[in-house]
């Protein structure tokens, strides 16, 4: 796992907990990369009746499987213009976590869940 020094887990006004970064990350820094286990199709049923329903990433050529991010990974918060953007990395199985936009000590770093950022579809929560 690889993960830029200093990043860490606070309350985020109003949706619980989120990861902040400590210091100053550019556009286009490599965040984080996330390994992740990946649920398949079939299992997804049972993921719905759990807490961890709240988070998984959608997986697999066709987003038919479900991967929950290990790391910090699961733990970023959804904004519909985010400072971040997550590459699925089927090859590798992880989640890559990169800066769309520098990001200021104590800024929460946010994804949108949708995977492309000003996509206003609804979300599911």
């Amino acid at each position: 796992m690889q993960r830029i020094p200093g990043l860490y887990i606070a309350t985020s006004e109003g949706r619980g907990r989120g990861v902040f970064a400590s210091s100053h990350i550019l556009t286009g820094d490599l965040i984080e990369v996330c390994p992740v286990v990946i649920i398949p199709k079939r299992e997804l049923p049972f993921i719905h009746k759990t807490v961890l329903h709240d988070y998984y990433f959608l997986w697999g050529e066709h987003l038919e499987d479900c991967a929950i991010a290990l790391g910090y990974g699961s733990l970023y918060n959804h904004e519909l213009h985010p400072n971040a953007n997550f590459i699925l990395d089927l090859e590798n199985l992880s989640i890559d976590i990169e800066a769309i936009a520098d990001i200021a000590p104590g800024d929460e770093i946010t994804i949108n869940y949708h995977g492309e950022p000003g996509d206003e579809s609804g979300v599911w929560f």
